[in-house]
């Protein structure tokens, strides 16, 4: 099955990243969901990725070994042919300099990581909303 929808899930907790990615399957289980385990890979990935044939939304963590949310975001902005592709941060971390320097890189949202699976659950519908209902992605 062609996968119209991608989100990337980038996140070194590997708990975090199986509670987003039910969360969303559970709401849409159209959308395909690649998850990683630090900025390397997700970049790695999202690069060789055919963009023009999907809509991509990423959702990174803001602190992760290798390459951090905040490099894995820069790459992304500083790349032609990705700087394009919706991305949201999510973190533990309610560091008000980082989450400021998260939006003066680029993101389009930034999430306070949640410790329920209900608030994961209440993230996965905020996406849908803001990111998923419209044409655009």
């Amino acid at each position: 099955m062609k996968h119209s929808k991608i989100i990337y899930v980038a996140d070194d907790d590997e708990d975090d990243r199986l509670f987003i990615s039910d969360a969303i399957r559970d709401l849409n289980p159209e959308i395909k969901i690649i998850e990683v385990a630090d900025g390397m890979d997700l970049l790695n990935l999202i690069q060789s990725e055919s963009i023009s044939d999907s809509s991509i939304l990423v959702i990174l963590d803001m602190n992760m070994p290798k390459v951090t949310g905040l490099e894995a975001l820069e790459a992304i902005r500083a790349n032609d042919l990705i700087k394009h592709i919706p991305t949201v941060m999510i973190s533990t971390s309610s560091d008000s300099e980082l989450i400021q320097r998260a939006y003066q890189a680029g993101i389009n949202a930034f999430i306070k990581k949640p410790n329920t699976m209900d608030g994961f659950i209440k993230i996965a519908e905020a996406l849908q909303t803001c990111f998923f209902d419209h044409q655009r992605f």
